[in-house]
């Protein structure tokens, strides 16, 4: 059976705050996976392709039961604001597992890692580009315990490109994906789309990757797809803004570049050099910021090695 469900938190924010979800149950005895969206509330893509995937299941194909959120950030969502809460200018996905004391996005993150991500068998994060952010198609996870658990998650998602993640040096900390892996979740963030665009491609992209790998962890019917031609990135070269700027970049994503390759520039708002952009190492661009407005310590673009 579909259930509508509500977590219901109240005393965050003025009015507190309902997030709906999808329950679907099935006939069988099996794991649960637990699919979330709108982590960052104007990545439209992942948000529109979850409850798309949650609306086209027979629950006589589901063995155990999958959990879907289309937005866990409604706050972001109906503020159309990219990347961070409104409320206190905080990303929650650098947040998780969250704070039940701390400010409005701790206490959302810590509602969101009790109800979802605790008690799932396995964990899918989808993501896209937000509004000022260009995109290849690229799954993440991260080195822990049950890391070859969320390789193989991440690979039957079916995208080209997987970055895993060093617990050493996490350049993306606190995410849903590091907080389940923590605590021994097999876990991937998944991203399709770019600049908040939504589009019919972007969400097939993502509705192919659920679909495959819930037949692969053997919550849904059917034979899985073997995807062979992947590659696995160790890790990630963000590359930020030392000053505020106009950005223009030079690479477009998906493309390789090598060590010391100007990738992009910035220049004051009258167009004077203020910076040449090179990247340290050579890897593949998976996204970049596509707006000429940068602020100090803003990210220009991340290159997987």
């Amino acid at each position: 059976m579909i259930l509508h469900k509500t977590l219901s938190i109240p005393g965050l924010g003025s009015e507190g705050m309902e997030i709906p979800y999808f329950e679907i149950v099935g006939e069988k005895e099996g794991p649960t996976l637990t699919l979330v969206a709108g982590v960052h509330g104007a990545e439209y893509a992942s948000i529109a392709a979850v409850r798309e995937f949650a609306t086209s299941i027979n629950p006589a194909e589901v063995s155990g039961k999958i959990v879907a959120v289309p937005i866990l950030n409604l706050a972001s969502f109906w503020a159309r604001s990219a990347f961070v809460v409104p409320v206190d200018g905080k990303n929650l996905n650098r947040t998780f597992p969250g704070n039940a004391e701390g400010s409005f996005t701790e206490i959302l993150a810590h509602h969101i890692f009790q109800t979802f991500i605790k008690g799932s068998d396995f964990l899918v994060d989808l993501h896209a580009g937000d509004i000022p952010e260009a995109l290849e198609p690229f799954a993440m996870f991260e080195e822990s315990a049950v890391e070859a658990g969320s390789l193989l998650l991440a690979k039957a998602y079916g995208l080209k490109h997987v970055v895993r993640q060093s617990s050493a040096v996490r350049t993306v900390a606190g995410s849903t994906c590091a907080a389940a892996a923590d605590i021994g979740i097999p876990a991937i963030i998944a991203e399709s789309g770019q600049n908040g665009i939504l589009t019919s491609e972007s969400i097939a992209i993502h509705v192919a990757g659920l679909t495959n790998l819930a037949r692969s962890v053997g919550v849904l019917s059917g034979e899985a797809i073997v995807h062979s031609q992947v590659v696995v990135h160790e890790g990630w070269n963000w590359l930020r803004a030392h000053s505020a700027g106009w950005w223009t970049p030079l690479i477009q994503t998906g493309n390789r570049v090598q060590a010391g390759e100007i990738v992009g520039t910035l220049h004051t708002i009258l167009g004077e050099l203020i910076e040449e952009i090179r990247t340290p190492e050579a890897g593949v661009v998976l996204f970049q910021t596509s707006s000429p407005a940068v602020s100090v310590d803003g990210i220009l673009m991340g290159i997987a090695r």
